[in-house]
């Protein structure tokens, strides 16, 4: 008798390479394969009789016979046998095709190694991408602290806004809208050519003059008084997209015209609203405008101011209202609008006067003093269908977060917003496109790129020979002359030593009386003073228009407020200069790398003591490609990731120091003795 040998449900894996270490989860395989083929099963008594009788032997040999033999000797019994053993074969491979289960051994593997069999096939993670994987836990966990901007009856009761409740303009696109916008390719190319990178759904064409944006002629007429011809591509796309709408997020380098794109519909919103509900006294306003500092408020008042004397001085019915019938016309004409400045430094009583009185359709504000406003119900946004946010980074960075999520709180209604900078860094572009409803996306260049019009000189400079040395970079070009300064002390002190020297020199800095700095702005723009020298609160969005050369008397510790610095020459297609005095005492390594990248950018000349520092950025080029993000995420800068931005990991250790001195706005030493 022949015994059969055992069936094997499973076939043993191969095993590993003897010389090759085994780790702990190779090992652990290792004894899961040694120890199921010493528990190897026999198979069902059918299917191993069936073995036994294939590999029986031949007949004679004493063993068992196999099922042809004891048919007989006739063909036909082996015949039968053979057509039997062949469809119960069939039957079998049917079968087992059949069953969905897992074959063999793999019925029997755990959890535990298939994700190590899992781990082996995986393909090894670049340093690149483990790189990219760690920033984007970081911008995770940043999302997870910032709430959304809006009201907190917005945020509690979940409230959505749909595109369809806009703001009606009632302004008609022009014909030749539909055209363009179904070649989009034409579109995209005169997008290209214009530098204009729009994202969002069914954004419009950019229109390349005022004719063709269907502005009345009083309007023209008062941007050609003012030299102002043609838009610039921020204008050539944000109106239209105003116009539509939308909300939108600007962004564009400095002196490109950001202001005008905004207070052109502004002033829009104001006739539109008044034509169909007259402003009364105490009402208002219809439009709003919050900028970060008062000289920035101040800047865009006069700018809006200037519109609304045009139409406000304006005679002729038909160019107030050039379609409209002759009803229409003499129900615009009897508008008269109104514009008010909210901020700190004036008497409370003249801006409440101006509301009661008679009412209010544009506001422009710094958030402090209007939040006191709305919180004393002197002012109400019952009406405000318009809002704006310039130079919005700078402002939820310089800590007006809350204050503007309060005035949101006193919406009745869903808003038009818009926010507008020079620099949009990712985290904040990514908050303010959650807070919009569906928003256009509108960049003019990359966000927080410097202006090719600066011609940008970095000069090392010892700290003790700066003062001396500012003498000498006032002699490059004719005045007006901008110096910067990180502090008050600072300022103060040059402002003083230029004096000495005979220098015509003025000074803004924000321990001054808001009287002093106005006087003091406004002495510099009727160039009755040649140089002025000021902290960053003149640097953000203030309008000189023939500064010739700006002065860094200390490299900024953020490149954000560099970029914004230099921007205050170079504007409207002019060329301007910029000198930076650096030395290793005061710049930090990380700054000095973000200044680097910057000139390289813009095409400038290195100087040796950048040129000497070392670059650790060796995988940029690859993140940039993976991520679609160049540089910092959080800051902008381009010497570094977010994993070593400098200010953010200053931020988290200011938030240690608070929590170590027990919380709240006295803890540590933030708070008063």
């Amino acid at each position: 008798m022949v015994v059969g040998r055992r069936y094997y449900r499973g076939e043993l894996d191969e095993e590993d390479d003897a010389s090759k270490p085994k780790g702990f989860f190779a090992q652990l395989l290792d004894e899961k394969d040694e120890e199921e083929e010493g528990r190897a099963q026999v198979a069902p008594t059918r299917r191993a009789k069936t073995v036994r009788f294939a590999e029986s032997p031949a007949q004679g040999t004493g063993g068992l016979e196999a099922p042809s033999t004891r048919q007989g000797s006739g063909g036909g019994g082996d015949a039968a046998s053979g057509l039997e053993e062949g469809a119960r074969k069939r039957g079998r491979e049917e079968t087992e095709s059949a069953d969905p289960r897992p074959k063999g051994r793999e019925r029997t593997k755990s959890l535990l190694v298939k994700t190590v069999q899992a781990r082996r096939n995986q393909k090894p993670e670049t340093p690149a991408e483990r790189q990219w994987r760690e920033e984007q836990e970081i911008l995770r966990n940043i999302e997870k602290q910032r709430m959304e901007l809006k009201s907190a009856k917005e945020l509690a009761q979940d409230i959505e806004y749909a595109r369809t409740d806009t703001v009606d303009y009632n302004w008609t696109p022009p014909k030749w809208w539909s055209e363009a916008m179904s070649d989009r390719d034409k579109l995209e190319k005169t997008r290209k050519k214009l530098h204009i990178i729009a994202e969002g759904t069914d954004v419009v064409p950019p229109c390349e003059t005022f004719q063709k944006m269907k502005l009345p002629k009083w309007l023209v007429d008062h941007l050609e008084g003012r030299g102002i011809v043609r838009p610039t591509p921020i204008q050539m796309q944000g109106i239209p997209v105003a116009f539509s709408g939308r909300d939108m997020i600007g962004v564009a380098f400095t002196g490109s015209g950001k202001t005008l794109a905004f207070s052109i519909p502004s002033v829009f919103t104001a006739l539109i609203e008044d034509y169909r509900m007259p402003i009364r006294s105490g009402e208002g306003p219809v439009a709003l405008v919050i900028c970060p500092s008062r000289e920035l408020a101040r800047q865009t008042y006069q700018v809006l101011n200037g519109f609304v004397e045009a139409f406000n001085d304006c005679r002729d019915e038909k160019q107030l209202c050039e379609r409209g019938t002759k009803e229409e016309q003499v129900a615009m004409r009897k508008i008269i609008l109104k514009t008010m400045l909210c901020i700190g430094g004036v008497d409370l009583k003249e801006q409440t006067d101006v509301v009661r009185r008679e009412g209010v359709h544009i506001i422009v504000a710094t958030p402090g003093r209007l939040k006191d406003h709305l919180s004393k119900k002197r002012i109400t946004l019952d009406a405000c269908r318009y809002i704006v946010l310039d130079e919005a980074d700078r402002m939820i960075d310089m800590g007006f977060e809350e204050d503007v999520r309060e005035i949101l709180s006193y919406f009745k209604s869903q808003r038009q917003t818009m926010l507008f900078s020079a620099t949009m860094p990712e985290k904040i572009r990514s908050f303010a496109n959650k807070s919009l409803v569906d928003p256009v996306i509108v960049n003019v260049g990359r966000a927080g790129a410097a202006n090719l019009d600066v011609i940008q000189e970095v000069e090392y400079v010892k700290q003790d020979s700066k003062m001396v040395h500012i003498l000498q970079c006032l002699q490059k070009t004719a005045p007006p002359v901008m110096v910067f300064c990180e502090n008050k002390n600072d300022v103060d002190a040059v402002h003083e030593y230029l004096l000495l020297k005979g220098v015509d020199a003025c000074a803004v800095h924000g321990g001054l009386d808001q009287e002093v700095r106005e006087k003091s702005i406004d002495a510099f723009k009727n160039e009755t003073k040649d140089v002025l020298v000021a902290t960053d609160v003149a640097s953000k969005g203030l309008d000189f228009a023939n500064i010739q050369h700006v002065i860094n008397y200390d490299m900024p510790g953020e490149i954000e407020n560099y970029v914004h610095r230099i921007g205050r020459t170079g504007r409207c297609g002019k060329t301007g200069v910029a000198t930076t005095f650096v030395n290793h005492q005061d710049c930090s390594e990380s700054s000095l790398l973000d200044l680097k990248h910057l000139l390289k950018e813009a095409k400038q000349r290195i100087p040796p003591i950048l040129n000497a520092l070392d670059d650790p950025q060796e995988m940029e080029e690859e993140l940039a490609i993976i991520s679609g993000i160049r540089g910092c995420a959080y800051c902008g800068g381009l010497g570094h990731r977010v994993t070593m931005c400098p200010k953010l990991i200053a931020q988290d250790r200011e938030i240690s120091r608070r929590s170590a001195g027990g919380g709240g706005e006295m803890a540590g030493y933030g708070g008063e003795m």
